[in-house]
């Protein structure tokens, strides 16, 4: 997870085959699956988001061979960064921010 902005876009070009600024968000995850980094092409540059877990991991969705990627749609994206599953009461464990303590 060392690699920054110019780098990862290099990877989407020259071994993933895309064009980052054709608007897709790609996402990246580490081997143990606690940080995620996702590279998304907005109106007037990049954009690089990053995310770490101190507690619990990423769940990746369904491989697609055809595309060699996890291919999901926006929704799904934001349901696997906040560790939300379609059955409410099993939500992925993660670590609550001090602001929400009191």
């Amino acid at each position: 997870m060392r690699k920054g902005i110019n780098s990862l876009c290099g990877v989407v070009q020259n071994q993933m085959g895309y064009d980052v600024r054709m608007g897709d968000c790609f996402i990246f995850i580490n081997r143990t699956r606690t940080t995620m980094k996702i590279l998304h092409a907005e109106d007037g540059g990049l954009v690089l988001y990053m995310k770490r877990l101190e507690e619990g991991t990423f769940r990746l969705p369904g491989y697609d061979k055809e595309s060699r990627s996890y291919p999901m749609s926006w929704t799904d994206l934001v349901m696997m960064v906040e560790g939300i599953q379609d059955d409410p009461n099993n939500r992925l464990k993660r670590l609550k921010a001090l602001r929400n303590r009191r």
